[in-house]
């Protein structure tokens, strides 16, 4: 994978990256934001360190580890993913909390569009956040977006050192058991 220049990351900043994303989705992954990485490819989760592709081979949701460039490939085992937030920004708490909630607003207009049947958001505090919903566990939620069940998972950053990858995949496995349910 290229590596972006400064230049490139710096260019990159408010940037978007298209949602990988069709109708009736087993599972429709929803990621904080883009950080500069990814916006200077336009991959989701493209920074070297994110686990957030490790852990999803990991937990069996895929039978091989995806590159981000590769993102593609996620519609054929009935994956998608969108951001809660679509600008790319350095840092997840350059974000502003109306963005958050009007990200929120925009995952459940996308939900009731393509008919998901699970929508997880990946960063507990961003879904706290969006969704107004302050004491939020890592888990299945009570509530739902459209029809859609609500699972959250930890945020597969490298700077989220409360999860190591084995803990990351065990809660996308865990995802994965109720989504095969």
């Amino acid at each position: 994978m290229p590596r972006p220049s400064p230049d490139d990351l710096s260019a990159a900043r408010d940037r978007t990256i298209p949602d990988i994303i069709a109708p009736d989705l087993a599972v429709l992954f929803c990621g904080i934001n883009p950080g500069l990485w990814s916006g200077a490819l336009g991959q989701h989760f493209a920074r070297p360190g994110n686990r957030f592709w490790p852990a999803l081979h990991r937990s069996g949701f895929i039978p091989h580890q995806l590159a981000p460039d590769e993102q593609a490939d996620l519609l054929s085992y009935g994956l998608g993913v969108t951001n809660l937030v679509p600008r790319t920004t350095a840092r997840a708490d350059e974000l502003t909390r109306e963005e958050m909630t009007t990200g929120a607003e925009r995952l459940c207009l996308l939900a009731m569009e393509y008919a998901p049947a699970w929508v997880a958001v990946v960063g507990v505090t961003a879904y706290r956040i969006g969704f107004q919903r302050p004491h939020a566990t890592v888990g299945q939620q009570a509530e739902r977006i459209a029809d859609a069940r609500i699972w959250v998972l930890p945020n597969p950053s490298g700077l989220n050192a409360r999860f190591q990858l084995d803990d990351l995949a065990a809660q996308f496995a865990a995802l994965r058991e109720e989504v095969e349910r």
